[in-house]
């Protein structure tokens, strides 16, 4: 499925998507969805120099611990909110009780950081104080009291394996998937397929619902 208008949260083929041109990430339909957007969108918007996170081969990143490298800034803020409220929606389904909010999302960036290496070299406490706003942001598509689903997850950035790299994440920062499984075997086998060595398995066995 295609990725959604920043603004309006419209997808293909109704409208055609280009991305901002100063941070080449954040998809608008319009020049005027752009503008509507762009009182939140600049406490985000990366530099124009640089550069995009390599799109191939995430689980490998995953593995080596160094997803969320070489992002855009604003990227970055967005995936760590993401990964945060689709692991509130899988505790939630596994039977947990998980208030989403900007405490607890202050509780996940607070063990983020005590995690050698997963976060960008860029990463201070004012670069902190950015996303958590943006996590409070009502009309941003990050709000945090707006839950997400698998489903919105796949919608927003157009990758069915999207979630999965979200909770594989997530359970890097906190120490267990949803439910209290493990998923390093199935981090293991996905490198495997990225390096070539399982390229005949159908991804379909290795989906996360």
């Amino acid at each position: 499925m295609a990725p959604s208008c920043q603004n309006c949260s419209k997808t293909a083929p109704e409208i055609t998507l280009k991305k901002c041109a100063k941070c080449q990430s954040t998809p608008y339909c319009s020049r005027d969805c752009q503008k509507a957007d762009w009182k939140n969108h600049r406490k985000v918007c990366g530099k124009a120099q640089e550069t995009q996170a390599p799109k191939s081969k995430p689980f490998t990143r995953l593995g080596n611990k160094v997803w969320l490298h070489d992002r855009p800034e604003s990227e970055t803020y967005e995936l760590l909110i993401d990964a945060y409220r689709l692991r509130v929606w899988d505790d939630n389904n596994a039977g947990k009780s998980v208030n989403q909010s900007s405490e607890g999302f202050q509780r996940f960036l607070d063990t983020v950081q005590t995690r050698p290496g997963l976060l960008p070299p860029w990463w201070t406490q004012e670069k902190r104080d950015v996303c958590e706003a943006l996590g409070r942001d009502s009309s941003h598509w990050c709000n945090l009291s707006s839950p997400v689903t698998k489903s919105s997850i796949i919608q927003r950035y157009g990758d069915d394996k999207f979630p999965m790299q979200l909770r594989m994440f997530a359970e890097q920062v906190l120490g267990s998937g949803p439910g209290g499984q493990s998923g390093k075997a199935m981090l293991a086998m996905m490198v495997r397929m990225e390096g070539g060595e399982l390229a005949y398995w159908s991804t379909t066995h290795v989906s996360v619902a």
